[in-house]
């Protein structure tokens, strides 16, 4: 097997299972679950995500058709949403492969009408709706009404579902979450009087699943809290048992003291005011580790903190290790994750380098391997760069 000891994030897939069971505790028995796995599972890595799924979501979201389409060909065959925007000519192997459209213009439904009529399909959609985000969707008034009638009476098309999105579910205040709610239960009460009930309506996203909020409708979304990340400090993941299924670890490749008044790294921004113990660790920001952490981030080696000197090179960088003398060479390094009684948060690490946790997990390259794990056993191997993915158990 490949030697993956310079960096590798481990993914715990049993905790991943937890997680959904966990999530279906706080929500009514009856309500769906879309698990969305988009942009490669917030970096966790999709194929493995949605296997471990299968059979504890109802359908997976993602954003583009090829995402759908990856899931498709690896023989998942839950009903897929895409969540975002289609080109035109994506419309031929959407209807093909029976994946959902998120559909929010008359000339997007009149496409898809087309093409499944040339298939002799029906091709189902979802309806997005504007209640505040002014991203995508029908506005929530009389006249988007209208508009969603002239959609639903389309041959060949079947409006399975309708959903909106809410844009501040994860802030203190949550007002506007509530304010959201009663639009879209305004805008359906609209529909209904036209005779349209989708099958499927959805608005809670992973914040709105946390703090509760409003009715979850057919389906609630699960996206970071899947993961066992919080979508933002305000929310934290309320009294669900989550936990994280993330940890990223790699090794000490070389370790020397330099002087009182020598520098590390590029520009020379550290300079040692005594002597100093440096490891050099094969982790930079071209794996996805934030630069903006030069100086002031930390790993935990030993159970203790070794914290950055000087700026993180793309490839590598360098950390203090004088008061953790049985660090040397082959010494095991945790990035994120615990070691001891020490642990660094996905959260806590964005917050540190002033990014989002989304945005850091998603960051992560794709020269980082993925080994999936359940329990101490390994299960899969994802090596982006040998193209290679390897399934120990399913």
């Amino acid at each position: 097997m490949v030697n993956y000891k310079r960096v590798r994030a481990l993914i715990a897939l049993d905790v991943l299972e937890n997680n959904i069971k966990e999530i279906k505790k706080h929500i009514p028995h009856e309500t769906k679950i879309a698990g969305v796995i988009k942009a490669d599972g917030y970096g966790h890595g999709d194929i493995p995500v949605a296997k471990t799924l299968e059979n504890l979501v109802d359908f997976y979201a993602v954003s583009t058709l090829n995402e759908a389409l990856n899931l498709y060909y690896h023989n998942l065959y839950k009903p897929i949403l895409v969540l975002g925007p289609l080109p035109g000519d994506d419309y031929r192997e959407l209807v093909e492969n029976n994946i959902r459209a998120t559909v929010f213009t008359l000339k997007q439904a009149l496409s898809i009408s087309n093409e499944a009529k040339k298939q002799s399909r029906i091709a189902y959609i979802h309806i997005a709706v504007d209640t505040g985000m002014n991203r995508i969707g029908i506005k929530d008034n009389e006249n988007g009404a209208k508009l969603v009638k002239q959609i639903h009476d389309l041959d060949y098309i079947q409006v399975e579902g309708i959903f909106t999105h809410m844009y501040a579910a994860d802030e203190s205040n949550t007002d506007s979450a509530y304010a959201q709610l009663r639009r879209f239960k305004k805008f359906l009460f609209l529909l209904k009087k036209q005779g349209i009930e989708p099958r499927i309506k959805h608005i809670s996203n992973s914040a709105a699943i946390i703090r509760n909020i409003g009715d979850t409708y057919d389906m609630v979304r699960a996206g970071i809290i899947m993961y066992g990340i919080s979508p933002s400090d305000e929310t934290g993941v309320g009294n669900m048992d989550i936990k994280p299924i993330l940890s990223v670890k790699s090794m000490i490749t070389y370790v020397k003291y330099i002087e009182k008044g020598e520098t590390v790294s590029y520009g020379g921004v550290y300079k040692a005011d005594k002597r100093v113990r440096v490891a050099t660790i094969p982790i930079g920001y071209g794996d996805g580790y934030p630069r903006s952490l030069s100086n002031k981030g930390y790993v935990l080696i030993n159970g203790k903190r070794a914290y950055i000197l000087g700026r993180v090179c793309m490839d590598q960088m360098m950390v203090d290790v004088s008061c953790i003398p049985d660090a040397d060479i082959g010494t095991e390094v945790t990035v994120i994750g615990r070691d001891g009684s020490e642990f660094i948060s996905v959260e806590a690490l964005a917050k540190l380098c002033d990014k989002f946790p989304y945005e850091l997990v998603c960051d992560l390259s794709k020269r980082i391997p993925r080994i999936y794990t359940k329990g101490e056993l390994v299960v899969g191997i994802k090596d982006y760069t040998r193209d290679m993915y390897r399934d120990f158990l399913y």
